[in-house]
């Protein structure tokens, strides 16, 4: 990341505003209702809702990650923090001992900034929080003390884009790049999949509340992205309407301009077995479906990585 760009935390923290939204949202971990689950239990007694997180952040792994999109990666590799549990639990999870089992440890908010600050020394693009919904007042907490500490990478709000937008509103400024999922475009499949049949609703509202917040993404002359919105899809088996759906909605709801990683990596994970629909690998001919229905939806902006995987794909047939 060029020395030039200053990530908009660090205003909000001269400001005072950090310190005051990190409190905030910490008050409301209370009687929780950060996502759109609103469990209403108090977590900073402990208490655990569906996200299965108390008061304390579980972080599974963290460590430079280079198989994140390119706009990501740089040289240093992109940040990641794994972070353990999740609000969504979809049935084929592909990280589903993280996610679901809640592997990883507990750390307090000085133990997270310093995981943060250990991240920056070992040259990382930014700090990638990855299943951040369930999390944000410990992320802001932590925030601080790693701001005080010299943080000065940008940050990734890597969802699964199941967000209330009044949890989101408290990261206006603060993130400076989100990275959300677009999981399902039909009640049924997120009634079926995450048992949150309201998942589209979720996405649709958190999806225009982080553009509004960002915009476009916006990449440098290195090719690192600064800033703006970059949305995932998982193309899975039988998934073309969903595709359709959500292609057709970022590039007419949100920006023609929209980045997108269409990823192809849907392998049967999780549990899977009773449904024999997802208990198969994706097959060629319904990614070359998808990228045809995200071009036909008039978006052009995609992962270089991705058309890498293309090539692999369609034969060369790039695109066309």
């Amino acid at each position: 990341m060029k020395k030039d760009y200053e990530p908009g935390y660090l205003a909000l923290y001269r400001s005072g505003e950090l310190a005051q939204r990190a409190e905030l949202s910490r008050a409301r971990l209370a009687s929780c209702q950060l996502c759109p689950r609103r469990c209403l239990v108090d977590r900073l007694s402990n208490r655990r809702g569906s996200c299965r997180t108390g008061e304390q952040v579980r972080v599974a792994s963290y460590n430079p990650h280079f198989g994140e999109e390119a706009v990501l990666v740089g040289t240093g590799g992109s940040g990641a923090i794994f972070f353990s549990n999740c609000n969504l639990l979809c049935l084929f999870c592909q990280n589903y001992e993280i996610s679901h089992q809640g592997d990883g440890v507990e750390m307090s908010a000085g133990q997270l900034a310093a995981v943060m600050m250990s991240l920056q020394k070992q040259g990382c693009s930014n700090i990638n929080l990855v299943t951040p919904s369930h999390v944000v007042p410990q992320i802001l907490g932590a925030l601080v003390l790693a701001v005080e500490r010299g943080l000065t990478l940008p940050l990734v709000y890597n969802s699964s884009g199941y967000d209330r937008v009044e949890t989101l509103s408290l990261l206006a400024g603060v993130v400076d790049i989100y990275m959300p999922d677009f999981k399902f475009w039909e009640q049924e499949s997120g009634r079926i999949y995450a048992n949150a049949a309201d998942y589209p609703e979720q996405a649709r509202a958190a999806i225009r509340e982080m553009h509004r917040q960002v915009g476009d993404l916006v990449i440098d002359g290195e090719g690192l992205a600064r800033r703006g919105l970059l949305v995932r899809h998982l193309v899975m088996p039988g998934g073309a309407d969903e595709v359709g759906g959500i292609m057709r909605f970022l590039a007419t709801e949100i920006s023609s301009a929209t980045y997108v990683n269409l990823m192809d990596q849907y392998r049967p994970c999780g549990r899977v077995d009773g449904f024999p629909l997802l208990n198969q690998s994706l097959a060629h001919e319904e990614y070359r479906e998808a990228v045809r229905l995200a071009k036909q939806a008039g978006l052009t902006r995609f992962d270089n990585r991705d058309l890498l995987s293309l090539f692999r794909h369609l034969g060369g047939d790039l695109l066309e």
